[in-house]
Protein backbone atom coordinates (compact mmCIF):
# COMPACT_ATOMS: atom_id res chain seq x y z
CA UNK A 1 0.00 0.00 0.00
CA UNK A 2 1.34 3.39 -1.09
CA UNK A 3 0.76 6.88 0.64
CA UNK A 4 -0.77 9.51 -1.35
CA UNK A 5 1.27 11.59 -2.07
CA UNK A 6 0.25 15.83 -2.90
CA UNK A 7 0.49 16.30 -6.58
CA UNK A 8 2.32 19.34 -7.83
CA UNK A 9 -0.91 21.50 -7.77
CA UNK A 10 -2.02 20.93 -4.32
CA UNK A 11 -1.16 23.65 -2.22
CA UNK A 12 -3.36 22.34 0.56
CA UNK A 13 -1.32 18.67 0.37
CA UNK A 14 2.12 20.69 -0.04
CA UNK A 15 1.35 22.69 2.68
CA UNK A 16 0.51 20.12 5.01
CA UNK A 17 3.36 17.78 3.51
CA UNK A 18 5.58 20.87 4.78
CA UNK A 19 4.27 20.89 8.32
CA UNK A 20 4.62 17.27 8.39
CA UNK A 21 7.98 16.99 7.11
CA UNK A 22 9.23 19.59 9.71
CA UNK A 23 9.27 22.91 7.18
CA UNK A 24 7.30 24.15 9.30
CA UNK A 25 7.00 23.40 12.77
CA UNK A 26 4.28 24.64 15.66
CA UNK A 27 4.23 28.60 16.04
CA UNK A 28 5.39 29.21 12.63
CA UNK A 29 3.86 32.02 10.59
CA UNK A 30 2.83 31.36 7.81
CA UNK A 31 2.38 34.17 4.98
CA UNK A 32 0.41 34.11 1.47
CA UNK A 33 2.77 35.12 -0.63
CA UNK A 34 6.06 33.53 0.45
CA UNK A 35 4.03 30.00 0.29
CA UNK A 36 3.14 30.63 -3.26
CA UNK A 37 6.28 31.57 -4.49
CA UNK A 38 7.91 28.60 -2.61
CA UNK A 39 5.58 26.05 -4.20
CA UNK A 40 5.17 28.44 -7.63
CA UNK A 41 1.81 29.02 -7.58
CA UNK A 42 -0.91 31.93 -7.47
CA UNK A 43 -2.29 32.72 -3.79
CA UNK A 44 -5.39 32.19 -4.28
CA UNK A 45 -5.20 28.15 -3.85
CA UNK A 46 -2.40 29.24 -1.29
CA UNK A 47 -5.12 31.05 0.63
CA UNK A 48 -7.96 28.23 -0.26
CA UNK A 49 -5.48 25.94 1.77
CA UNK A 50 -5.07 27.72 4.39
CA UNK A 51 -8.49 28.46 5.46
CA UNK A 52 -8.95 24.65 4.78
CA UNK A 53 -5.86 24.22 7.34
CA UNK A 54 -7.73 26.82 9.95
CA UNK A 55 -10.97 25.06 9.79
CA UNK A 56 -9.12 22.17 10.34
CA UNK A 57 -7.70 23.61 13.38
CA UNK A 58 -4.44 22.56 11.96
CA UNK A 59 -3.15 26.50 12.01
CA UNK A 60 -4.23 29.27 14.33
CA UNK A 61 -4.83 32.95 14.77
CA UNK A 62 -2.13 35.59 15.72
CA UNK A 63 -3.52 38.59 15.41
CA UNK A 64 -4.40 39.13 11.51
CA UNK A 65 -1.75 36.35 10.97
CA UNK A 66 -2.12 32.51 10.50
CA UNK A 67 1.06 30.61 12.57
CA UNK A 68 0.82 26.45 12.83
CA UNK A 69 -0.91 25.03 15.81
CA UNK A 70 0.53 23.45 18.69
CA UNK A 71 -1.36 21.13 21.12
CA UNK A 72 -1.56 21.83 24.94
CA UNK A 73 -1.25 18.91 27.50
CA UNK A 74 -4.97 18.83 27.54
CA UNK A 75 -5.25 18.42 23.54
CA UNK A 76 -2.30 16.11 23.60
CA UNK A 77 -4.55 13.37 25.99
CA UNK A 78 -7.77 14.22 24.09
CA UNK A 79 -5.79 13.06 20.75
CA UNK A 80 -4.08 10.27 22.09
CA UNK A 81 -7.58 8.80 23.52
CA UNK A 82 -8.86 8.58 20.21
CA UNK A 83 -5.86 7.40 18.20
CA UNK A 84 -6.09 4.68 20.71
CA UNK A 85 -9.37 4.02 20.02
CA UNK A 86 -9.61 3.99 16.38
CA UNK A 87 -6.10 2.49 15.84
CA UNK A 88 -6.87 -0.65 18.13
CA UNK A 89 -10.37 -0.67 16.62
CA UNK A 90 -8.21 -0.97 13.05
CA UNK A 91 -5.94 -3.55 14.44
CA UNK A 92 -8.88 -5.95 15.65
CA UNK A 93 -10.63 -5.44 12.26
CA UNK A 94 -7.51 -6.16 10.59
CA UNK A 95 -7.15 -9.24 12.49
CA UNK A 96 -10.37 -10.56 11.52
CA UNK A 97 -9.88 -9.93 7.61
CA UNK A 98 -6.37 -9.29 6.81
CA UNK A 99 -5.53 -12.14 4.03
CA UNK A 100 -1.84 -13.90 3.94
CA UNK A 101 -0.84 -11.03 1.32
CA UNK A 102 -1.48 -8.27 3.58
CA UNK A 103 0.21 -9.87 6.45
CA UNK A 104 3.09 -10.10 4.01
CA UNK A 105 3.10 -6.55 3.70
CA UNK A 106 3.30 -5.61 7.05
CA UNK A 107 5.85 -7.70 7.86
CA UNK A 108 8.20 -5.94 5.09
CA UNK A 109 7.18 -2.46 6.04
CA UNK A 110 8.56 -3.61 9.50
CA UNK A 111 11.54 -5.19 7.60
CA UNK A 112 11.84 -1.72 5.97
CA UNK A 113 11.73 0.38 9.77
CA UNK A 114 15.02 -1.26 10.85
CA UNK A 115 16.81 0.40 8.44
CA UNK A 116 15.49 3.05 9.57
CA UNK A 117 16.43 3.74 13.40
CA UNK A 118 18.84 6.31 13.41
CA UNK A 119 16.33 8.18 11.81
CA UNK A 120 13.69 9.50 14.17
CA UNK A 121 11.92 12.02 11.43
CA UNK A 122 11.90 9.16 8.69
CA UNK A 123 10.61 6.61 11.02
CA UNK A 124 7.82 8.82 12.66
CA UNK A 125 6.54 9.08 8.94
CA UNK A 126 6.80 5.22 7.97
CA UNK A 127 5.24 4.65 11.66
CA UNK A 128 2.32 6.29 9.92
CA UNK A 129 2.28 4.14 7.31
CA UNK A 130 1.77 0.76 9.30
CA UNK A 131 -0.75 2.24 11.12
CA UNK A 132 -2.55 3.74 7.95
CA UNK A 133 -2.39 -0.27 6.85
CA UNK A 134 -4.19 -2.01 9.51
CA UNK A 135 -7.76 0.28 8.93
CA UNK A 136 -7.34 -0.80 5.11
CA UNK A 137 -10.88 -2.49 5.05
CA UNK A 138 -12.34 0.24 6.10
CA UNK A 139 -12.54 3.83 4.27
CA UNK A 140 -14.11 5.36 7.05
CA UNK A 141 -11.46 4.57 9.48
CA UNK A 142 -9.06 5.62 7.34
CA UNK A 143 -10.70 8.66 6.78
CA UNK A 144 -10.82 9.31 10.63
CA UNK A 145 -6.91 8.17 11.39
CA UNK A 146 -5.97 10.22 8.35
CA UNK A 147 -7.69 13.74 10.49
CA UNK A 148 -5.82 11.92 13.78
CA UNK A 149 -2.32 11.79 11.99
CA UNK A 150 -2.58 15.33 10.49
CA UNK A 151 -2.91 16.17 13.95
CA UNK A 152 -0.09 15.05 15.17
CA UNK A 153 2.25 16.79 12.59
CA UNK A 154 1.57 19.37 15.23
CA UNK A 155 3.93 17.99 17.88
CA UNK A 156 6.88 19.67 17.80
CA UNK A 157 9.01 16.39 18.24
CA UNK A 158 8.32 12.64 18.05
CA UNK A 159 8.32 9.85 20.70
CA UNK A 160 10.83 8.52 18.95
CA UNK A 161 13.30 10.45 19.31
CA UNK A 162 13.83 9.07 22.80
CA UNK A 163 16.94 6.74 23.39
CA UNK A 164 15.71 2.82 22.92
CA UNK A 165 12.24 3.85 22.03
CA UNK A 166 12.35 3.45 17.80
CA UNK A 167 13.23 -0.80 18.87
CA UNK A 168 10.82 -0.90 21.22
CA UNK A 169 7.74 0.32 19.35
CA UNK A 170 9.14 -1.78 16.58
CA UNK A 171 9.07 -4.78 18.59
CA UNK A 172 5.56 -3.67 19.75
CA UNK A 173 4.50 -3.34 16.23
CA UNK A 174 5.56 -6.56 15.26
CA UNK A 175 3.51 -8.09 18.25
CA UNK A 176 0.65 -6.76 16.75
CA UNK A 177 1.40 -8.27 13.50
CA UNK A 178 1.63 -11.44 15.21
CA UNK A 179 -1.57 -11.52 16.58
CA UNK A 180 -3.14 -10.26 13.54
CA UNK A 181 -1.96 -13.28 11.37
CA UNK A 182 -2.78 -15.48 14.71
CA UNK A 183 -6.39 -13.82 13.88
CA UNK A 184 -6.34 -12.68 17.43
CA UNK A 185 -8.39 -9.70 17.13
CA UNK A 186 -9.03 -9.17 21.08
CA UNK A 187 -4.89 -9.69 21.57
CA UNK A 188 -4.32 -7.28 18.22
CA UNK A 189 -6.23 -4.49 19.54
CA UNK A 190 -5.21 -4.43 23.33
CA UNK A 191 -1.13 -5.11 21.58
CA UNK A 192 -2.05 -2.02 19.53
CA UNK A 193 -3.43 0.22 22.51
CA UNK A 194 -0.81 -0.59 24.56
CA UNK A 195 1.75 0.67 21.81
CA UNK A 196 0.21 4.32 21.60
CA UNK A 197 -0.33 4.35 25.38
CA UNK A 198 3.74 3.65 25.62
CA UNK A 199 4.36 6.10 23.13
CA UNK A 200 2.11 8.66 25.04
CA UNK A 201 4.19 8.35 28.23
CA UNK A 202 6.79 8.40 26.41
CA UNK A 203 6.34 11.96 25.01
CA UNK A 204 4.95 13.48 28.48
CA UNK A 205 8.54 12.58 29.96
CA UNK A 206 10.05 14.12 26.53
CA UNK A 207 7.89 17.15 28.07
CA UNK A 208 8.10 17.70 30.95
CA UNK A 209 12.24 17.06 30.61
CA UNK A 210 11.68 20.01 28.07
CA UNK A 211 10.02 22.12 30.75
CA UNK A 212 12.11 21.39 32.88
CA UNK A 213 15.21 22.54 30.75
CA UNK A 214 13.56 25.39 29.84
CA UNK A 215 13.34 26.80 33.74
CA UNK A 216 16.71 26.22 34.34
CA UNK A 217 17.65 28.98 31.18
Amino acid sequence: MTENKPNQGDAYGQILEAIDSGIYRPGDRLVENELAERFGMSRTPIREALQRLETQALLSRDGRSLIVASLDHNQLSELYVVRSTLEGLAARLAARHATPEEVRVLREMLEDDLLLTGDPAALARTNRRVHRHLASHNRFLVQQLDLVHRSMALLASSSLEVEGRSQAAMDEHAAVVVAIEAGDGETAEAALREHISRAYRTRLKVDALKAENSGLL
